[in-house]
């Protein structure tokens, strides 16, 4: 609000302004001028640029003196971010950092301590072990913006991606990250670490789980939790269904595969770019997989496999197998599973990979949708002891694979249950070997460990080119890196007997 004219009357008008100004929080300041003697047209300028680039309202409620609950809001999150070690304390290591991210230069000793020396006179309990508080924190922001330093608070919150209105922009929570059609998405060496330091930070009493408080801890700088309750059904869980630090990472993992704008949104929530110029580096996108059949390797980590089948067959157990759970343990817990996803770790050789299982619900009469067969490899599940349900099996490998590049294994659940021969016009094993396929392997929810079942699925995506070496598809694999290895270790015996022997004179 500017007075001009200021050089034709001695009485100041500012008294009126001022109450202007209090009932109307959209005016920043109040100038009076006079362009005939130039007083004041530099400052009317000056606090006009001002009013837009650091406008006062978003940060400070005039009425009541104090920082809006938006602005504090914004501010919490941003201690959060910077307290590395969940202390609730910003040291002075921790307070460096800020002040380097913020405005590019370290803060001197001295410094330091003049900070902390004010927010003491004003805030009693803002410095708590000779470490900025959250109540200090806020205080000391709230003196910024008193001070007329408006700018100082801006700049804090633009660096960590807020616009005027205090609301995290679109470019700081989804950098664009183009995904062409058949490749996906994967969590970098640097996106694991960030997370695995997150996990770290919050798991205080270092069980390697996150109870549920940790867990809302751990996201309290974003607005909702990202997972629901069905994340304790898609990865490992302790006895008391507390995420262990496997599943954690595993959870994360499946969220980039299958939603990367999501993740890129989380990290950016959770505090990547405090470390990080852009989420882009935290995910990696993967070579087409039509390219790694033609070279017949690949980069990949997370392979997908579709589990299919009728309902009441057991995919939903035979999913949970890959957790480690039995049928006992489920009962135990007096819940089933709610997710048509699990996600876990294997052993791919010598390496370890994730394999992502998805649960597909069909019936003989429906034809798959397109997006049922874009997998690494596919399970074709029936009952043994049902007479009727290979047919599904046998039905959906003609409709819907036969001829196609995309590995499959036929399992047959409820193998604990008495086996019962099936109505088809061939055996399953028949059928498999007709069409060169492995022999159907059989799961049993009963069993905790069937460990041997998913790495051969995991192996099956990796390697989609290789041929299985015997009838049992986990043996047939075991065996070829077990020949691999012998022939291995009888070339390096004899390289090291005729060198032994060529050296004696």
């Amino acid at each position: 609000m500017v007075g001009t004219k200021a050089d034709l009357t001695e009485e100041s008008t500012l008294d009126t302004a001022v109450e202007a100004m209090n009932k109307y929080i959209e005016v920043e300041t109040c100038v009076e001028c006079s362009a005939r003697t130039m007083k004041n047209i530099s400052e009317m300028f000056y606090y006009a640029q001002k009013a837009v680039l650091h406008p006062t309202a978003p940060l400070f409620d005039a009425s009541t003196k104090e920082l809006t609950s938006v602005c504090k809001a914004a501010i919490e999150r941003i201690f959060t971010i910077c307290d590395a070690d969940n202390d609730g304390i910003l040291s002075d290591f921790e307070l460096n950092n800020f002040q380097k991210k913020c405005f590019n230069a370290p803060l001197v000793a001295e410094s330091l301590q003049d900070v902390k020396d004010v927010v003491r006179k004003y805030c009693t309990n803002g410095v708590v072990n000779n470490g900025l508080s959250l109540e200090g924190f806020l205080t000391l922001h709230l003196l910024f913006i008193q001070r007329g330093r408006h700018e100082t608070t801006w700049t804090v919150l633009r660096k960590f991606g807020y616009d005027d209105s205090l609301q995290l922009t679109k470019d700081y929570l989804y950098p664009r990250l183009h995904v062409e059609p058949g490749c996906t998405t994967e969590l970098t060496h640097l996106g694991y670490q960030f997370l695995q330091t997150l996990f770290e930070k919050h798991d205080k009493d270092k069980d390697g789980c996150l109870s549920p408080t940790e867990l809302q801890q751990l996201f309290s700088t974003c607005p909702f939790l990202p997972w629901g309750d069905d994340v304790l059904s898609t990865v490992q869980t302790n006895k008391q269904n507390w995420i262990t630090n496997t599943g954690y990472l595993a959870q994360w993992t499946l969220t980039t595969y299958l939603d990367k704008e999501r993740a890129l949104e989380y990290l950016a929530y959770l505090g990547y770019l405090f470390e990080h110029d852009t989420q882009r580096t935290a995910i990696c996108v993967t070579r087409e997989k039509s390219i790694d059949r033609v070279k017949k390797q690949t980069n990949r980590n997370v392979f997908l496999c579709h589990v299919i089948g009728p309902k009441g067959v057991g995919k939903t157990h035979f999913l949970q197998g890959l957790l480690g759970r039995s049928m006992a343990s489920l009962k135990s817990k007096n819940t089933f599973p709610s997710s048509s996803y699990t996600i876990n770790p294997v052993k791919v050789y010598a390496t370890e990979k994730y394999l992502l299982m998805r649960e597909i619900d069909a019936e003989i009469t429906e034809l798959l949708n397109p997006g049922d067969l874009e997998c690494d490899v596919a399970c074709l599940v029936y009952d043994a002891s049902n007479p009727e349900s290979f047919k599904f099996c046998a039905t959906t490998y003609d409709k819907h694979f036969k001829g196609s590049n995309i590995p499959l294994l036929m399992v047959a659940c409820k193998a604990e249950q008495t086996h019962v021969k099936q109505s088809y016009g061939v055996t399953p094993e028949e059928f498999c070997k007709a069409n060169g396929l492995a022999p159907p392997q059989f799961y049993s929810a009963v069993d905790t460990n069937p460990t041997n079942l998913y790495t051969s699925l995991a192996i099956m995506a990796a390697h989609p080119h290789s041929p299985l070496a015997s009838s049992e598809v986990s043996m047939g694999w075991m065996k070829i890196a077990a020949g691999l290895a012998l022939a291995i270790g009888v070339i390096f015996g004899l390289y090291r007997y005729n060198k032994v022997r060529l050296s004696q004179p």
